[in-house]
């Protein structure tokens, strides 16, 4: 994800923290301060939150461990304002996997609100949760309640909450993917449009949340809906087969004229018969805007690319594509390069098959409004 920072690695899995997290550890030190006027407060506060954070991460490892009882790997962890995300290669194949998977976060935090009940209780400190505020309240007592809170929000049903994925699952088990997906997904949005409501006379943090989850269940939706349509058909059916290639001797003007003369973005570099890298527009814009426009394209290409192979299937690579943030993927037959998987032709592969779709009046995939 665009401007997050690496922080560590754990358990295998990348770890990285968004700029904009940084936005809620100088706002709570503002509140503090603006409550107390103390630098004490403000340190308590800061500490505060990222014992909070680490309880998210330990969320997230939840979701990345369990799904990696199932052979699914977590390409990183990013800790956003909002919270965190586990990047998942694919989701679970069966529902009662996927439930698991989501289940999985708040269970953490469960058993971590019940450690700490447990040393509270030991050590004769309860208090009143009601007492509980960002700057006030004993540590320990605000981080019970914050495992609380996190485990009745994550599992409100609806997208992207882990309480819509256990519901899409539970679904799943009597009723299609697709189908199960948007009802979920439904549901979601009717609950954000409930919180907007009522945001909207009470607390406008409220309307942030209702537009976060609206959103994500429309796009939950969607890419379910993507992948039910792209089931089953080889990505030989949707490549692209005729396209150019440079050589890595050539220099940046050639893809320069080739951009002009064409509607091809990005190339696929050659050299012995085998693809060795990328070279993508934004590459050749930011050469011609430092003066290197003869500069040799082997300079300048990704050696770092995604392959799909001309029999895999659709749903596999536009998921490929989607994981690795590009723009085109070269397609291969025992080795040699056959066709360019871009995201515009399987746009466009979609909307042809939508339309013969309709023309043979088969009904369409639900959809979600």
């Amino acid at each position: 994800m665009k401007w997050s920072w690496k922080i560590g690695k754990l358990a295998g899995v990348d770890l990285y923290v968004h700029a904009t997290f940084l936005l809620i550890i100088g706002w709570v030190g503002l509140s503090a301060w603006m409550q107390a006027r103390t630098g004490e407060a403000v340190l308590s506060s800061i500490g505060f939150t990222l014992a909070l954070f680490l309880c998210v991460i330990l969320h997230e490892y939840g979701h990345a461990l369990t799904a990696r009882r199932y052979g699914i790997k977590t390409r990183d962890i990013t800790l956003l304002p909002i919270g965190g995300l586990a990047r998942l290669e694919r989701m679970p194949d069966k529902p009662i996997q996927e439930f698991w998977v989501a289940v999985a976060g708040p269970a953490v935090n469960v058993v971590l609100a019940v450690l700490l009940a447990i040393v509270l209780v030991g050590l004769g400190g309860w208090v009143s949760l009601g007492s509980i505020s960002t700057a006030s309240g004993g540590f320990l007592e605000r981080l019970l309640a914050v495992n609380v809170f996190l485990v009745a929000f994550n599992l409100i049903p609806a997208f992207p909450m882990d309480g819509g994925r256990v519901l899409r699952a539970l679904l799943a088990t009597r009723l299609e993917y697709t189908r199960a997906t948007s009802l979920a997904a439904s549901l979601g949005q009717g609950i954000a449009l409930l919180f907007g409501l009522i945001g909207l006379f009470s607390n406008p943090f409220l309307v942030f949340i209702a537009l976060f989850v609206w959103i994500g269940a429309a796009q939950e939706a969607s890419m379910v809906q993507m992948r039910s349509a792209l089931g089953g058909i080889p990505v030989s059916r949707a490549m692209l087969t005729r396209f150019e290639r440079l050589s890595p001797a050539d220099p940046v003007s050639r893809a320069v004229q080739l951009i002009l003369s064409g509607s091809q973005r990005d190339f696929p570099v050659e050299e012995g018969g085998a693809v060795v890298g990328i070279l993508t527009r934004n590459a050749v814009l930011a050469a011609l805007a430092n003066d290197r426009s003869q500069d040799p394209v082997s300079q300048l290409m990704s050696r770092d690319f995604e392959v799909a192979e001309a029999n895999d299937m659709l749903e596999k690579a536009s998921a490929q594509l989607q994981a690795c943030g590009c723009h085109t993927m070269p397609v291969q037959r025992d080795g040699q390069l056959v066709g360019l998987l871009t995201m515009d032709n399987l746009g466009e592969f979609l909307m042809i098959r939508q339309a013969l779709h309709r023309a043979r009046g088969r009904p369409e995939a639900p959809s979600v409004a």
